[in-house]
């Protein structure tokens, strides 16, 4: 089943819901093996590297019972108003001298308004002047306007994770709605940005409802796919989920390879659950990373991580 499934994909068909859902349970080393044949196939060997600033922390007023950064949960989380540009050019550019392809600012909040939007533009402004990064942008929900001003500052892809699934996502955010975040998404590809969107798993939820969102990734064309690892926060409402297996975080990435054939399967935040597995994953269907520092955790190294791509007879 998984080489016809395969074949079917490397012939330009989609695979259906129930064929994913039967495929995610195969042997795994097939399916990895499989998913990196279409990865290969169809994306060639290069791998896309980005990264983030922490623009803005802490004392957000969405209940998101992942996160840090919520207001709602006493987390101890580092909170700082919207840094400098000299501070977030001088760490993009040291970001650029390591070999990342991608930089973006993220900020807190359910969304970014008023002074701190001007702020936030007129930083972009000067990234795109004195890097050659391509910029990209993670401000919340926003709306068509002020996409069109981040895209004017030289932004080319806005990020807006849908976490999870539309059915599952009541159960990790009460403040804001699934829809809302599609609206978001909708809003940036009207105003002419491209889209990076995925989410994270191990909250809890079915598999079902990963592969509910891969489908809903697909529908609204969306080629950067972040897969987030849960990393259990204290005194958060998800800080006592039992960790997902190695072995399920390989299947996810390998199913959504044959969803999402041609889209960048980007390794994001929680990778480190894979331990010495993160190969395994950049040669079953990923071919893209979050590297560096993320958001409140410590990331990977950026020449390590380099390394290991070329070891693995991928280029950056």
């Amino acid at each position: 089943m998984i080489n016809v499934l395969k074949n079917k994909v490397l012939n330009g068909e989609e695979i259906s819901f129930r064929e994913a859902r039967k495929l995610y349970d195969l042997p795994l080393s097939e399916l990895l093996e499989a998913a990196n044949e279409i990865r290969e196939k169809l994306c060639g060997k290069k791998v896309d590297l980005c990264s983030i600033v922490n623009g803005k922390s802490g004392r957000c007023s969405e209940d998101c019972k992942y996160c840090a950064q919520s207001a709602h949960y006493n987390t101890g989380v580092e909170e700082y108003d919207l840094l400098n540009g000299e501070n977030i050019l001088n760490l993009a550019l040291e970001n650029q001298e390591a070999g990342v392809h991608r930089f973006s600012i993220v900020t807190s909040g359910r969304t970014l308004k008023g002074e701190d939007f001007d702020k936030v533009v007129d930083i972009y402004n000067i990234l795109r002047e004195e890097t050659e990064l391509k910029l990209c942008a993670s401000h919340g929900i926003i709306g068509e306007k002020e996409a069109k001003k981040l895209r004017e500052a030289g932004i080319t892809t806005y990020h807006h994770n849908l976490e999870t699934s539309r059915e599952f996502f009541k159960e990790t955010c009460t403040t804001h709605t699934y829809e809302e975040r599609i609206s978001t998404i909708r809003a940036c590809k009207k105003a002419g940005l491209n889209i990076c969107s995925g989410g994270i798993i191990g909250m809890g939820e079915r598999i079902e409802d990963r592969l509910y969102m891969a489908f809903e990734l697909k529908t609204l064309d969306v080629m950067s796919v972040p897969i987030n690892v849960l990393n259990p926060i204290a005194n958060t409402p998800l800080q006592f989920v039992k960790k997902i297996e190695v072995e399920d975080i390989l299947r996810t990435i390998a199913t959504f390879r044959f969803i999402l054939p041609k889209a960048y399967i980007r390794y994001a935040g929680g990778r480190a659950s894979l331990g010495d597995k993160v190969k395994d994953g950049f040669l079953g269907g990923v071919n893209s990373a979050l590297v560096g520092n993320y958001l409140t955790t410590l990331g990977n190294k950026i020449d390590e991580d380099i390394e290991l791509i070329k070891s693995l007879g991928m280029e950056v």
